[in-house]
């Protein structure tokens, strides 16, 4: 539960910052007065004046006179109707959201006004050759970088995308106001514009009214890309490449990229039934889409760029092969799904902003909205036999990046399903329809464009990049129809399916420009568009398979059963090895295609299957949830294998791509003691460890995950086993010779372990992190951290400039054994007291659900999957989300504090103070997982809690409240004796200020919240009762600026 923006570490402005605050909020009261008049406005005022003062009585000290303004608050809002409580609850939820848009932009802002960047490529490369690295090893270590952010879709994104984009909208009009060159008439546009935007979000439903498909959530994911990330990464990469050349005489490689991106939305099938191999399937052959399709806009603007006459004879030649080819009908290839009778056609049409190099296109997107393959499409009407069209189809502001292809009759992947487009229509009837529907359009393409030149020393850029822009479309259209399974005749030579045959004409381009002298243009646009290739490839983001071991488990009892081999589940782990290790080795399938098997064992196996036919070319790693042993690996790696085989007899050729890396996570605290055995027991196998060599480079991936861990034994000690299993896992691999990535499982709060990047790279235990990394970004945190271009810039700096140092200046290990032995006795005291009281104290989940609204955070519709993972009612089976999730909107936080002040107080009273304070001070993990827990204690609110145990838990659970919030009161004494702080926050005083200013409006949500909780629980049926909790649950979460 921290800040979303604490790695920009830049102190803002707060007089700029309070001055916008102020803007936005003088525009939501104006525009309030308009729409529920100046009675509730004072009403409104009221509450916040209410509870400003009892906030500055408590920052006073004055804790009499704040508790009786805060209980003459609560008395307010009780008075009031349900109408009131509603507008009052969206009003304040606004302030929030306003606020923290604001706060936003202003650490980007202060940021860019800074000479050198704290933590920027340019002073980090500085500092380490500062420190003796030479500019050799420098250049080096960062080409050799792989670091990949792994986007997830986990359920903490609390705000709709329609608002999403709102407030993306309102931080670039904040962003445009605060330009110097801008004329009186210019700001007052402005503010109408901001007026307009609050107005629209203010008249928008907050709520969402079903819950996202994971193809929703897919879809969320990759306008991540379009919106922010493609226009962040060429601006990131220039800043890479220039601090190298600054200090190391040499600029980054053109085809190198320190960072890529991967996915589990669509691919996410742990406890999600929603994700079916069917998902997973066209949420990857739409990111393939999108990839062509947005490489299709650069490819156009280039063009443009691109009108000069002299090149390089070998550019030139192709040029007039492709003219040739061109004219001469015998060599032209026509396909009855294409469009035009043109292979390439000169643009039409200059877009804005077309002479500026992308990166430097901030703000909004130059291109309208993506138009992804979906309902807006004109559909076939099976039955009819006739074209239908969509109530209002989408379509483009800019003539040059319309395609005739998008008015094709290619339905949405929901309009058609495989069988109905089989059945209902036959193969040739839809092809008659596809031409029917296309008449005319030929001509009339040709009225708008001109003539193409004739002879190859005519614009042979334009030339060339025309055709490549053919090839984009003619894979645009092939994935449009396998997306809805109709056939496609397709010449492999029409389209592309590697990064490297799109980058083939691009690097030509680049090196015919350089070489007549055109250096700088070469760097422009066509450099970024190379960059972006390379990053991106052809499907954006790999998509990450995820599954629960004990599938795996079950499809094998199917299996053996099935073969008269037994139950594979019942035999010990020896027994499963040397039966996994044999059918592994043997060259014939294992799975019968007459075996007959459950739903759930034949999705499994349709899992596999897709992953055969996609392979390594668009999909990511397997990764195993719940791993505990060496044969939960073997097993993913024989059912690969065994649909691998299938497809290759099906289509009779090979798979695309290799096997899929499998990726075992250890999530438990008894998983994670576990890990590196299970790792040695993988590599002494002769099979597993010649696989890695041959198929994989020689690296094993093991992923370790925050959320289990911190929800079974609490946060400190989830936090030390982890940093143990991780040091074990190195050594495990080091011993066989064996590289290791480790993919870290961070959720988006503290106590699922999240927290500033920067801080938990640096914290790592020694050699963990060798210039390889990955790690998920959940939820929220993906909006939150890549949202905005410059932002998203930011972050992806703080990945690379953190791995740098973390694999050039490693952090420090405990100094001492005797400080391990402190560490262990710590995290004994903190477990057992967190599983004292969350398992096996009787009364704690009653008080649990009375405490919190955990039980109504399911009507928020935020995410596909189910809350728990089976459906028992206890703390085990509960996801983590929805744990720390609940405990954030009372302001407790009790997951990531719980067990703490017991462990560092019984280490106190056993003599280990000065100890500690040195631990403090000179280890890295140590003193992160302490500033951690700090940052936590000082949002944590005590009267808040208190509040809601008040009014809504039972007198005989009462009790249970007070010792907790005098666990809480222990944890925050013993950290400050520990840090040598006098106050919670001394040490981010920035962060401490922000929250001040946020608590006016926060504490009457709380309070507000508590209210209406009382109320549901009196008439649980009562929708409109329901709307106003969901309000304030959005409310809080964006005062907090968290979830789960």
């Amino acid at each position: 539960m921290t800040d979303t923006t604490d790695d920009i570490a830049e102190e803002i402005s707060f007089q700029s910052f309070d001055d916008d605050c102020k803007l936005l909020g003088n525009l939501l009261n104006d525009i309030l007065q308009r729409e529920v008049g100046s009675n509730f406005i004072d009403k409104l005022e009221r509450i916040r004046v209410l509870a400003q003062s009892g906030c500055n009585m408590r920052q006073a000290g004055i804790e009499d006179m704040a508790e009786l303004l805060e209980k003459q608050l609560a008395s307010e809002l009780s008075k009031m109707s349900l109408e009131e409580a509603f507008t009052i609850a969206r009003a304040f939820s606004h302030y929030l959201t306003l606020m923290g848009i604001a706060e936003t932009h202003h650490r980007v802002r202060k940021g860019g006004n800074l000479a050198q960047i704290a933590k920027s490529c340019d002073d980090i490369f500085n500092q380490l050759v500062r420190d003796g690295v030479s500019p050799d090893e420098l250049y080096n270590t960062v080409c050799k970088q792989e670091v990949e952010i792994v986007l997830t879709a986990h359920p903490t994104q609390i705000n709709r995308r329609t608002l999403q984009y709102k407030h993306i909208r309102i931080a670039h009009l904040l962003e445009f106001k605060d330009r110097p060159d801008l004329s009186v008439e210019d700001r007052e546009m402005v503010i109408e514009d901001l007026v307009r935007e609050i107005t629209s979000i203010w008249q928008t439903d907050e709520l969402r009214r079903q819950k996202p498909t994971p193809v929703d959530e897919a879809r969320a994911g990759l306008n991540i890309v379009e919106q922010s990330l493609w226009k962040a990464v060429p601006h990131y990469l220039r800043r890479v490449s220039n601090a190298l050349k600054k200090h190391t005489g040499k600029p980054l490689p053109l085809t190198c990229t320190p960072i890529k991106f991967g996915s589990w939305m669509g691919g996410d099938r742990d406890g999600n039934p929603n994700v079916t191999s069917k998902v997973t399937k066209d949420v990857s052959l739409l990111s393939r889409w999108m990839a062509f399709d947005l490489y299709i806009r650069e490819v156009d603007s280039l063009r443009f760029e691109l009108s000069m006459n002299q090149c390089s004879d070998m550019l030139s030649r192709l040029a007039h092969e492709i003219l040739e080819e061109t004219t001469n009908p015998e060599n032209h290839r026509e396909n009855w799904n294409q469009s035009g009778n043109r292979t390439h056609s000169l643009p039409t049409k200059l877009h804005a902003r077309a002479h500026l190099p992308s990166f430097a296109e901030n703000g909004e997107s130059q291109h309208p909205r993506l138009d992804m393959p979906g309902h807006d499409y004109t559909q076939l009407n099976h039955k009819g036999g006739e074209i239908l069209s969509s109530s209002t189809a989408s379509k483009r502001g800019s003539s040059n990046i319309q395609s005739p292809q998008k008015s094709s009759t290619i339905s949405s992947p929901s309009a058609i399903s495989p069988s109905s487009s089989s059945n209902s229509v036959p193969l040739l009837g839809q092809r008659k329809l596809f031409a029917e529907s296309n008449i005319g359009r030929s001509s009339f393409k040709k009225l708008l464009e001109p003539s193409l030149p004739q002879f190859p020393g005519l614009a042979p850029y334009r030339i060339v990049l025309g055709n490549v822009k053919d090839k984009l479309e003619k894979s645009r259209k092939r994935l449009e129809l396998l997306l809805e399974d109709i056939p496609c005749d397709y010449d492999p030579l029409d389209y592309y399916e590697t990064s490297d045959q799109l980058l083939e004409p691009l690097l030509l381009c680049y090196e015919s420009l350089q070489s007549c002298g055109s250096g700088m243009l070469a760097d422009g646009r066509l450099a970024d568009l190379i960059r972006r290739v390379t990053t991106f490839g052809m499907v954006l983001m790999k998509l990450d398979l995820r599954q629960e071991s004990g599938r795996h488990a079950e499809t094998l009892d199917a299996i053996t059963k099935y073969l008269d081999m037994g139950t594979y589940s019942e035999w010990d782990e020896e027994k499963k090895l040397n039966f996994l290790t044999r059918e592994l080795k043997g060259k014939r399938p294992l799975v019968p295609l007459s075996i007959e098997v459950p739903p759930d064992v034949q999705e499994v196996l349709d899992t596999f299957r897709i992953a055969a036919e996609l392979g390594s070319d668009s999909l990511g790693a397997y990764v195993i949830s719940m791993a505990s042993n060496a044969s939960d690996v073997l097993a993913v790696e024989l059912l690969q294998k065994d649909a691998r085989l299938a497809v290759v007899g099906g289509l009779g050729r090979p798979c695309p791509g290799g096997t899929l890396r499998v990726v075992p996570l250890f999530e438990t605290v008894k998983d994670l003691r576990a890990a590196g055995s299970v790792i040695r027991k993988l590599l002494s196998i002769d099979w597993y460890r010649e696989h890695i060599i041959k198929n994989h480079n020689g690296h094993q991936e093991v992923m370790v995950g925050y959320s289990d861990s911190g929800k079974d034994a609490g946060r400190f000690t989830a936090a030390w086993e982890l940093y143990k299993a991780q040091e074990d896992v190195v050594a495990a691999c080091n011993e066989y010779g064996i590289k290791v990535t480790l993919f870290h499982g961070r959720g988006g709060s503290i106590g699922r372990g999240g927290g500033p990047t920067y801080l938990a790279i640096q914290s790592q235990p020694p050699g963990s992190v060798m210039g390889t990394l990955r790690s998920t970004e959940q939820g929220e945190m993906v909006e939150a951290k890549f949202g905005l271009p410059k932002v998203a810039v930011r972050q992806l700096e703080i990945y690379t400039t953190a791995v740098l140092l973390a694999t050039l200046r490693p952090p420090h290990p405990p100094r001492e054994v005797k400080w391990r032995n402190v560490m262990e006795e710590i995290s004994k005291i903190s477990c057992q007291c967190y599983r004292t009281t969350v398992y096996e104290n009787p009364e704690f989940l009653a008080y649990f659900h009375e405490a919190t609204p955990e039980a109504e955070l399911g009507f928020l519709n935020i995410g596909s999957r189910p809350a728990r993972r089976k459906s028992s009612t206890g703390i085990g089976h509960l996801r983590a989300i929805p744990w720390i999730f609940a405990w954030t909107q009372t302001r407790f936080v009790l997951p990531a504090w719980l067990g703490v002040g017991a462990g560092l107080k019984g280490a106190c009273e056993k003599g280990y103070t000065e100890e500690l304070k040195a631990m403090y001070k000179e280890w890295p993990f140590f003193q992160s997982t302490i500033d951690l827990i700090e940052m936590i204690l000082g949002k944590a609110d005590i009267p808040i809690a208190k509040h809601y145990d008040k009014v809504l838990v039972s007198e005989k659970r009462q009790e249970l409240g007070r010792e907790l919030r005098g666990e809480l009161m222990t944890a925050g004494k013993f950290v400050l004796v520990i840090s040598g702080h006098e106050k919670l926050q001394q040490n981010n005083r920035s962060l401490r200020r922000l929250i001040e200013n946020r608590l006016p409006f926060l504490n009457p949500m709380n309070m507000l919240q508590v209210e209406i909780l009382k109320r549901l629980r009196r008439d649980d049926d009562n929708l409109k009762i329901r709307d106003a909790l969901l309000i304030t649950i959005n409310g809080i979460a964006a005062g907090m600026r968290n979830t789960g």
